[in-house]
């Protein structure tokens, strides 16, 4: 299978990119965008088995994670969605993709490909909004709803830190992990390539921390008065919705998506949390590559 890596250059910064499989091979290629906002590639990284048919796929770290360029001086105004947007349509245009191509985006990045699909942008053919919500007060009410469901010991320790702003302290981060093995990810171990990207995200927190906050659950950065309800009729795109049985990202955060895109279809993985592609991996390419084929 052929892989290339490069970085492309952005607003004096630098992204870095993989495209896994042929450009040239005919078929309508894939951009994956990765979630957080403040996460890396890997734990998408199984994406690329849609390669296998002859698509190819690109995978890149928004900047400010991963391999791409990192800031950790910069501040709340230059952390936006408008500059994530950007930097998107940046690398369609270098990797010449701006004419012809289907976007996945999960969690924040499925947030993020409504925010560039509502643009109708001529060369989107097919969108996928996995494990995403269509506003932040949707995803902290649910959050919170399924906070209540820890063991009451638990609730108490987060909620006692979270009064004290001492969410970095052991037992926080103790009680926040027994949320995500619930919502996040419910395999044990998980894989390594979802080690990688948390182990990042504890290495530089910036994006993360600034634009969400401290954990899934406790969202007090830019985007906790996000939404995107009110434009979701502009989207013209075939749109896919995938999530999980026990997602953090309910049915009731995906469920605007469903009411107000006008050509969507919906798959819930039944075995999954958070994330399908690894939880349910071939079940979810098969969905996935299935409706794509549909759309080239």
């Amino acid at each position: 299978m052929q892989v290339v890596e490069g970085e492309l250059p952005f607003r004096g910064f630098s992204t870095w990119y993989r495209v896994t499989g042929d450009l040239a091979s005919g078929r309508t290629p894939l951009v994956v965008a990765h979630g957080g906002p403040g996460c890396t590639h890997d734990y998408v990284d199984s994406y690329k088995d849609l390669a296998s048919t002859g698509r190819a796929v690109i995978h890149y770290d928004q900047i400010g994670n991963g391999r791409s360029t990192h800031l950790r001086d910069h501040g709340a105004d230059f952390w936006t969605v408008d500059f994530f947007l950007a930097e998107l349509d940046n690398l369609l245009t270098q990797l010449g993709l701006s004419h012809r191509y289907h976007l996945l985006g999960q969690s924040w990045g499925g947030m993020l490909a409504a925010e560039h699909a509502v643009r109708r942008p001529a060369g989107l053919k097919a969108l996928v909004i996995a494990n995403s919500p269509a506003s932040m007060a949707l995803w902290v009410s649910e959050a919170n709803r399924l906070r209540t469901e820890l063991p009451p010991e638990l609730q108490a320790t987060l909620l006692r830190h979270e009064q004290d702003l001492t969410t970095d302290h052991p037992d926080y981060v103790t009680a926040t992990q027994a949320f995500y093995v619930r919502h996040v990810c419910r395999l044990d171990p998980w894989p390594a390539e979802v080690v990688r990207t948390f182990e990042a995200m504890v290495s530089d927190p910036t994006v993360y921390s600034t634009m969400n906050g401290p954990n899934e659950f406790h969202v007090i950065g830019t985007l906790r008065d996000w939404t995107v309800i009110d434009r979701l009729d502009r989207i013209v795109a075939p749109t896919l919705l995938i999530s999980g049985r026990f997602d953090e990202a309910t049915p009731a955060t995906v469920q605007p998506f469903a009411d107000r895109i006008p050509d969507v279809r919906w798959t819930i993985f039944e075995q999954s949390s958070h994330m399908p592609h690894v939880e349910e991996r071939a079940a979810c390419m098969a969905t996935v590559g299935a409706f794509l084929a549909a759309h080239d």
